[in-house]
């Protein structure tokens, strides 16, 4: 079809602002997202929003900030007005906002009314945009602060309408919205109403109190302190044990500058941190907060300024891995209550009748540097990090702190160990699943001290393996030399094995071998190995563990609870499941009825 272009012309400005409209508010959670943020730059104390209809029929946001006078007022709803620019600086911006796009993109799209008036006023104004046609400003009654209700959002742009989701889905948007800026600002009381029904009404608060109160109960039973400093930049907050994890990624906060962001380089930061202690598609629960001056960051990348980016991302990507492998670097039940830790009893006082195991003569714990075959235990070498001295006698309330994983009782389907903490909890423990993390820490500390130590094999062993998996294995064998395994080629489809990692014991180098040529399988050839080091570790560590169906004796359980409770990262496998459970008083007498 033939098409004539016309003259070129300029668009009317009520087209330009409704298309400006699309991108800067294009659903209702970026609508309440905006004016929450001017609320939060007025210096407000208190923001209160309530939305119906998903935030489609009528938003209101209310807050106590400075206000406007009646000629400011007239100016807000203009496109590229704004208070908060004073010198025409990008480079250091300082507030949330700063294009002065937000009000006038809600105008041309809703029907929006504004009332406000400053602390020293004698009365308030207001004015009315509908649909891009701004009205006068008028006097009104109301109280120092802001009141900005929005109606009919996107009736002026039907388009735009069709594509928005259910009610539901917006408002749990616009929830999620207001809930990252509370967050933000935890010294701002805030509270979020939709269809009347509050879903939170927080005080001022502290950010730790903050993050508790919107995090929600699980995540804060294991929340852990994260602290990192490094040129120039501050990483503050909180993580969740790598037991708390979530489907997606919805429970991630991260604010830099005082800015909620979503962003791909704290993203990742964030998820290759965690990527060896929980399962793959599991996201963690973090609460991150990064300031760093200025000049290092652009806020003014898009309209939503949902985005940033920094000057040097290598350099922030790096404080965060490391701020975060120190918060999880804590042994197996070191993580629960770590927020609000509960100190322990003082000195001679006794534990909780009735909770005590006495176990006289028992021996103290083997000694923990070498490996299982030089020290007779059943199990690979102990972490780096020694345990504390064995406790004689009771087990009480007193011996929690050093001994979160209790005392061994017995051994569940000769596979799990049972034991008493000395609060009184319960504490399953997969053998399995828990030896293979200390193997896999085992081997990372070996292998950065400079190569996992091997073990001669008496006789050497053969392995026939389909020629494409042999080829794989033979072209990383210098590599994989570095991890302990020695190998050679021995005819068509066939591959020798010399040496094994010393930490594994004896396993079957045949199912050893398979597994590490599927993982390699997954690798593109030109990928060096060490790209891949944590996934071809914990293949090592899998045939290197005790396995389910082993049984133990108490000696043998009880080593193996002291070394969880020292090595880092011990609440997970190295798949990412958990390595143990814990049943509290409460939890057990709601079982049986008894709450």
């Amino acid at each position: 079809m033939e098409t004539h272009a016309g003259r070129i012309r300029l668009l009317p400005e009520t087209t330009v602002n409704r298309i400006a409209a699309g991108e800067v508010i294009e659903r209702p959670a970026a609508a309440v997202r905006e004016l929450v943020e001017n609320a939060l730059d007025a210096g407000a104390g208190r923001i209160a929003v309530a939305i119906a209809g998903g935030g489609i029929d009528r938003i209101e946001v209310t807050d106590d900030g400075s206000g406007m006078r009646a000629d400011d007022l007239a100016l807000a709803v203009q496109r590229h007005a704004t208070s908060k620019l004073a010198d025409d600086d990008l480079v250091r911006i300082a507030t949330l906002g700063f294009r002065g796009e937000a009000l006038p993109s809600i105008g041309a799209a809703a029907r929006l009314s504004i009332t406000s008036r400053p602390p020293d006023a004698d009365a308030a104004a207001s004015i009315v945009v509908e649909g891009g046609k701004v009205g006068e400003v008028g006097p009104a009654a109301g109280p120092p602060g802001t009141r900005v209700v929005v109606r009919d959002l996107f009736f002026a742009t039907p388009a735009r309408r069709k594509f928005l989701k259910s009610a539901r889905a917006e408002a749990d948007a616009a929830e999620a919205a207001v809930r990252r800026l509370a967050l933000a600002a935890p010294h701002v009381a805030m509270r979020f109403e939709s269809e009347g029904r509050v879903a939170f009404d927080l005080p001022g608060q502290s950010r730790a109190d903050r993050v508790a109160a919107l995090l929600g109960a699980e995540a804060v039973a294991a929340l852990l302190p994260v602290e990192g400093v490094r040129n120039g930049l501050h990483l503050s907050g909180y993580a969740a044990a790598p037991g708390v994890t979530r489907a997606p990624a919805v429970a991630q906060a991260l604010v830099v500058n005082g800015r909620p962001v979503t962003d791909p380089v704290l993203r990742v930061a964030v998820r290759v941190a965690y990527r060896d202690v929980i399962a793959y598609g599991r996201h963690p629960v973090v609460a991150l907060f990064l300031d760093l001056p200025p000049e290092e960051l652009d806020v003014n990348v898009h309209p939503a300024k949902a985005e940033v980016r920094f000057r040097d991302p290598n350099e922030v990507r790096a404080l965060v891995i490391s701020s975060l492998a120190r918060a999880l670097a804590g042994g197996a039940g070191t993580f629960a209550g770590s927020m609000q830790p509960r100190p322990a009893p003082p000195p001679g006082q006794p534990g909780r009748p009735g909770l005590a195991l006495s176990r006289p003569g028992r021996p103290g714990l083997p000694g923990m540097a070498e490996t299982g075959a030089e020290t007779g235990l059943p199990f690979g070498a102990a972490p780096a990090v020694r345990p504390p001295d064995r406790f004689h006698g009771p087990f009480t309330e007193r011996d929690a702190a050093n001994f979160p994983l209790g005392a061994p009782v017995a051994q569940v389907l000769d596979t799990y160990i049972m034991a008493v903490a000395g609060d009184g909890s319960l504490v399953l423990v997969d053998q399995h699943a828990a030896h293979e993390r200390l193997t896999h820490e085992t081997l990372k500390a070996q292998l950065l001290a400079g190569g996992v130590r091997s073990q001669p094999l008496l006789l050497p062993a053969v392995v026939d393996l389909p020629p494409a998996d042999a080829a794989r294995l033979l072209a990383r064998a210098e590599e994989l030399g570095r991890l302990g395994l020695e190998i050679e080629a021995f005819g068509a489809g066939a591959v020798l094995v010399r040496a094994l990692p010393a930490v594994l014991g004896t396993p079957e180098p045949a199912p050893l071998l398979r597994d590490l040529a599927d993982e390699l399988a997954e690798m593109d050839e030109s990928t060096a190995l060490a790209a891949r080091l944590d996934a071809v570790v914990a293949r090592l560590a899998c045939h290197g563990s005790i396995r389910a169906g082993r049984r133990l004796g108490l000696p043998e359980m009880d080593a193996l609870l002291r070394q969880m409770e020292a090595t880092p990262r011990a609440d997970t496998c190295s798949h990412g499941r958990p390595t143990w459970l814990k049943l509290t008083r409460a939890e057990i007498e709601r079982l049986f009825g008894r709450r």
